[in-house]
């Protein structure tokens, strides 16, 4: 997949954020363009509370197991940061979906993708890794024990937002 179909990727991704009404845009992260996408959700199944969802996607050269944790711990630390409310773990929660898009992929980097929620107190990630050579898009799709509340919203969400084409 060539720099345009990473782009192309990138746009119906900011399609999807913004028809789920997640105010997407375009911010310099030193140097590096990203998506960000944030989205609340209130629900009293989860014990009420507000979870803040962000999704945050960038295409990068290659994707190793050190860049997507490395990029995973600097999205929870942003969401973290512009959430705004009341503090994470005080009837709200931070979730973010850390996403990277290229066309050379480690195969430990997808699995480590796949493997399980990152978690931090109050604060979840499932980072995403793209595939654009072959169109794969690896994340956890389960539910864990920490967290599980909040897994099947995860689950819909992650669907919607990343399907691989189109």
């Amino acid at each position: 997949m060539s720099e345009e179909s990473i782009r192309n990727y990138l746009a119906s991704v900011e399609g999807r954020l913004a028809a789920d009404g997640c105010a997407p845009r375009w911010e310099d992260w030193s140097g590096v363009p990203v998506l960000v996408g944030r989205r609340a959700d209130f629900r009293m199944r989860w014990a009420a509370t507000n979870l803040h969802l962000f999704t945050v996607a960038a295409a990068v050269p290659e994707v190793t197991v050190p860049v997507i944790d490395a990029f995973t711990t600097q999205v929870l630390a942003y969401a973290r940061k512009n959430k705004g409310g009341l503090p994470v773990g005080m009837q709200t929660g931070v979730a973010a979906f850390p996403v990277l898009v290229g066309d050379r992929i480690d195969p430990a980097a997808m699995a480590w993708a796949e493997e399980k929620q990152r978690n931090q107190f109050a604060c979840f990630a499932r980072p995403v890794v793209v595939d654009s050579a072959c169109g794969y898009v690896g994340m956890y799709r389960g539910k864990p024990a920490l967290g599980r509340a909040y897994a099947s919203h995860l689950i819909e969400k992650g669907a919607r937002y990343f399907s691989p084409r189109g």
